[in-house]
């Protein structure tokens, strides 16, 4: 199983939650929502080419996009763990690369470290 699908399967279990596609011209991205009123964001998964990520190679990638605390963003950034946001706050919003590297049981945590931070 890709990350792409370990992440879908993964809010679904933890939280009931499944992916919403909004844009008939991006079918390959969704976005994950909280159940409430608000309907805020907390991830947002999509398949792009990486160059429009900044990545030196061309073809298409899946990635996330979390939120996360500031400190955590610009650790995980010089650590080379993730990306800046792909259109979304620089500050306060990652992109990872999936299948890529990144630990799993780390993207979990940033999964429900996001879902927490846009819970309110």
């Amino acid at each position: 199983m890709n990350q792409r699908m370990w992440i879908e399967q993964y809010i679904a279990d933890e939280y009931g939650i499944m992916p919403v596609y909004l844009w008939q011209k991006f079918p390959n991205h969704a976005v994950f929502r909280h159940q409430n009123a608000k309907q805020k964001w907390f991830a947002l998964v999509g398949r792009i080419d990486g160059r429009k990520l900044g990545l030196d190679r061309a073809g298409q990638t899946d990635f996330v996009n979390l939120k996360c605390h500031p400190e955590h963003v610009i650790f995980l950034r010089q650590a080379g763990l993730a990306l800046p946001a792909y259109h979304m706050n620089k500050e306060h919003w990652l992109t990872i690369v999936l299948d890529n590297g990144f630990e799993q049981e780390e993207l979990a945590t940033l999964i429900d470290l996001s879902h927490d931070l846009t819970s309110k």
